[in-house]
């Protein structure tokens, strides 16, 4: 058996190449889009990649299960519940797949999605299970959630329910020495605790997984439905296109470098500039009009936060990233990159009209924050589970990714301080607002974590 994890870090992305080498023949389980990887390591170790099997229609990344097929003729296959716009080949609860002397044997477990499979791999017919591709719905130290899929009509307490049912009766039946490979790790907002181990096994987690302990089935839909981080606004729409016909990704080339005015026009039209420098950079000067996404995060998670998938994109980088920007964002299906600006340093330097610096406050300076400064709006774009651990007084919580569909909710014209947990998020929600036309924005250097080490007041965040 050849069986190799890829790890994307900036997705908590997790998928697999798993191959039979007396045949030759392999499979790719929830390939991210960008698929060389996968080519490369199977054309190395002599494997024809005959089958892409995703494990459910992933929210948070656009999969190359599309490239990987028209690049090697590979069938796509999905569970039998799942419902495609192109040709797929569906794959029932306890079908078997046969490599060679390696198999895969299929259990329909819903929960996450509707059409949730597990794929249980053996070294050879007869033997004991050697581990279990997941997907969604077990995650080391944690399950998947399964309100994902409320806002298109599915009851989050039906699919808990279905979850309890397929993690007790499929999974938890395994042998506890069966390894467990999920599709995600720490990070990730398919879940709320995962963990940032790489693998585990059904003993492991049977011990030391929260949804795991002995408990009733509705404990289990109280205990899985509560504290999820707000998803994404793109979720929704990868949802939707992984299971669509859509464009194949062509991650060659640069975007190109467009002039001042170029961009200036485009932002008129409704584009938006991301700069994906970091927080400190961005903050010494940077474009009018730029959302700060530094590339040292989630780049492209959290520029879905802040963009739609709709919208054309300009992207200021370092120098060199122009194209890594691009790749990154087609990742969550963002194809719209219509250019980048190009050597920002210069362009600034050029045209200082147009160069502006960001505000951020320190967590002493905004503490020492006086009433006749003039009113003041705090806002806390942490997620929920976090706020939960306490707030800084009269601070409007507000998580990042829902910040845009709540902009209504906030005064454009009052000084607006943001503050997340160390500063990232915070950076990007303070542009975000600075580039929808409030007047007067800052965020706290060194978020949450540095106002309560200071010892500063704080207020419960009650649920």
């Amino acid at each position: 058996m050849f069986f190799r994890q890829y790890q994307l870090g900036c997705l908590s992305l997790f998928s697999y190449l798993i191959g039979d080498r007396t045949s030759g023949r392999a499979v790719v389980v929830d390939p991210q889009r960008d698929i060389s990887q996968y080519l490369d390591d199977a054309a190395a170790e002599g494997l024809h990649i005959e089958r892409v099997i995703e494990t459910h229609f992933h929210a948070d990344f656009l999969s190359g299960h599309l490239e990987i097929a028209a690049a090697t003729g590979a069938l796509v296959s999905y569970g039998a519940a799942a419902k495609t716009e192109f040709a797929m080949d569906p794959l029932e609860d306890g079908q078997r797949l046969t490599l060679g002397e390696v198999t895969l044997d299929v259990l329909a477990t819903p929960g996450h999605t509707p059409e949730s499979i597990s794929v249980v791999v053996s070294e050879r017919e007869g033997s004991e299970p050697w581990g279990v591709l997941t997907g969604d719905t077990l995650f080391i130290g944690d399950v998947g959630r399964p309100d994902l899929l409320s806002a298109a009509g599915a009851s989050a307490d039906d699919l808990a329910r279905a979850l309890y049912r397929s993690l007790h009766d499929k999974l938890l039946a395994l042998p506890d020495g069966v390894r467990i490979f999920p599709a995600h790790g720490a990070g990730s907002a398919c879940g709320k605790n995962l963990s940032t181990a790489t693998q585990s096994t059904i003993g492991e987690q049977r011990a030391t997984n929260y949804a795991l302990q002995p408990m009733s089935e509705e404990d289990f839909v109280t205990a899985v439905t509560t504290g999820q981080a707000v998803a994404p606004p793109y979720f929704g729409f990868a949802a939707r296109t992984n299971r669509s016909e859509h464009e194949l990704l062509d991650d060659a080339g640069e975007p190109s470098v467009l002039s001042v005015e170029e961009v200036a026009d485009l932002l008129a039209g409704g584009a938006v500039l991301i700069d994906g420098r970091s927080a400190s950079e961005f903050a010494s000067g940077h474009l009018r009009g730029a959302i700060n996404v530094g590339m040292e995060g989630r780049f492209a998670e959290y520029c879905g936060d802040i963009a739609r998938p709709d919208q054309p994109i300009v992207v200021c980088t370092d120098p060199g990233r122009e194209g890594e920007a691009k790749v990154r964002l087609a990742r969550i299906g963002f194809d719209r990159v219509v250019g980048s600006v190009g050597d920002v340093q210069r362009v600034l330097a050029e045209h200082p009209e147009l160069a502006v610096p960001a505000l951020r406050i320190s967590a002493t300076d905004f503490a020492g924050w006086d009433e006749s400064d003039g009113p003041v709006q705090i806002v806390d774009v942490r997620n929920p589970g976090e706020q939960e651990e306490g707030v800084i007084p009269g601070a409007r919580r507000i998580p990042l990714a829902a910040l845009l569909g709540r902009i209504d909710e906030l005064d454009p014209m009052m000084t607006t301080i943001v503050y997340c947990a160390g500063g990232y998020r915070s950076s990007i929600a303070a542009s975000a607002l600075t580039a929808h036309g409030f007047t007067l924005v800052a965020d706290v250097l060194g978020g949450y974590d540095a106002w309560k080490v200071a010892g500063f007041p704080t207020e419960p965040g009650k649920p």
